[in-house]
């Protein structure tokens, strides 16, 4: 196995293999025949108090209440299209993420909230609700908010709390109001708090990495991720202001952060996140399984997905391509077909199957793959047999689990599992 860090792969196939789809899939029809039996409600906000330089997400920093206004009105034209589909469906999670969703005022983050009930018909006493926020917008009235709507899990981007570190990412953030941030986002007994660490930053050491890492637990989150520093050559952050910066030190400080996490009582789940056992006793959270799909995505930059079609709206980075595409869509009169996505062909349904399970401590059960798609996978997919053989996975109990070299190795191992077509499409893509 060569290098462990290549690229991020969270979702399979990545959004650079997004296509135009010709013709269009009408919405009605593909969420008709989902037999997904709960789903996954997301909203994203692709809005930003300033843009990180690590970050190629879809996001804009625009702090214009008009244009946030604007935006949620478009999402709920949307929502009000989409919702004669779900009428009957469950919805075990919600999520809102961006962008920073809490840097709309208190008032539209609200309307988030009566969006997701009264118009797509959750039950958040039935739901797992997620929401992104970041230092700057942890005020008294957006936590309110998020509270009364029995927000189950907040999290918060923090990267560094080391403010050369910081800066030396473009990110306007210092130490000590993350740490008031912090104080005040506790202070409201979240049922769970995350925070989101970067190692591989300009200039960081060991020190300076389990400082950050110290400090991010002796606040008692009940989970926290650690995310390896990409570069791309899209982002203002460049490739080669990394390769410049000195030796890759990032699987050293992975090692440290694991070793340390563990001690302090968290128990790792994938090669990113760590977390403590944490109780939702007070709902009764239906069941979702990350291998599922049924995920629908309302908001510019969102993405939704079903067994056979993954879709969403074109896909941008810089300033003016973000800016455009946000523009189109809140001018849109009708969200109901799907002009730009992915087909998944059975092939790729079982890439997507493996790897949504393989790389997480869940591991791959055989039997599972079997009853989905009737045959087997490790006579389909070889590279599973290979990463037994090199003692980056373990087989027991019909279950296919990474070792804890293989779990380090996460990247790799994803990178090495897309297929030729979908490899084709991503180096193929053009970024705006």
């Amino acid at each position: 196995m060569r290098a462990p860090y290549r690229s991020y792969l969270y979702s399979y196939p990545h959004k650079t293999a997004y296509r135009d789809l010709q013709p269009p899939v009408s919405l009605r029809e593909l969420w008709e025949q989902d037999q997904t039996d709960y789903h996954f409600l997301y909203m994203h906000i692709p809005f930003c108090g300033a843009r990180c330089g690590f970050c190629n997400l879809f996001t804009l920093p625009d702090r214009r209440v008009d244009v946030h206004e604007q935006y949620v009105d478009a999402l709920q034209r949307q929502a009000e299209q989409w919702a004669p589909w779900f009428r009957n469906r469950t919805f075990s999670r919600f999520a809102i993420g961006g962008g920073t969703p809490t840097l709309l005022e208190a008032k539209q983050l609200n309307r988030l909230f009566d969006i997701a009930e009264h118009t797509m018909g959750l039950d958040p006493m039935k739901a797992s609700i997620s929401v992104e926020t970041s230092p700057e917008t942890v005020t008294t009235d957006r936590m309110g908010v998020l509270k009364e709507r029995l927000v189950d899990r907040v999290s918060m981007g923090i990267q560094s709390f080391v403010e050369e570190e910081a800066s030396a990412i473009y990110r306007p953030q210092k130490p000590r109001l993350a740490e008031e941030a912090l104080d005040t986002l506790m202070s409201y007994s979240f049922p769970l708090v995350n925070l989101d660490l970067i190692y591989g930053l300009p200039g960081q050491t060991a020190e300076t990495w389990l400082y950050s890492l110290e400090k991010a637990i002796s606040y008692g989150p009940g989970e926290i991720f650690i995310y390896p520093l990409y570069t791309r050559e899209n982002t203002i952050l460049k490739p080669e202001q990394i390769r410049n910066s000195g030796s890759d030190i990032r699987l050293e400080l992975y090692h440290i952060a694991r070793q340390l996490l563990e001690e302090a009582g968290y128990k790792q789940f994938s090669m990113r996140r760590f977390a403590k056992e944490t109780s939702f006793a007070h709902k009764s959270i239906l069941p979702f399984s990350c291998q599922e799909e049924g995920m629908a995505g309302l908001g510019c930059g969102a993405r939704s997905y079903t067994r056979e079609v993954h879709y969403a709206s074109k896909y941008g980075v810089s300033a003016a391509a973000t800016r455009s595409i946000i523009e189109e869509y809140v001018a849109a009169d009708r969200h109901d077909s799907a002009n730009y996505g992915f087909l998944l062909n059975t092939a790729e349904q079982k890439r997507r199957f493996i790897l949504k399970a393989l790389l997480h401590q869940e591991g791959l059960e055989l039997s599972a793959y079997r009853d989905r798609f009737g045959s087997d996978a490790m006579d389909e997919h070889l590279d599973l047999e290979e990463l037994l053989s090199i003692d980056l996975a373990v087989l027991e109990s019909g279950i296919l689990r990474l070792t804890t070299k293989g779990m380090a190795y996460s990247d790799a191992i994803g990178d090495e599992f897309i297929s030729g077509d979908v490899r084709e499409l991503m180096n193929s893509y053009v970024v705006r």
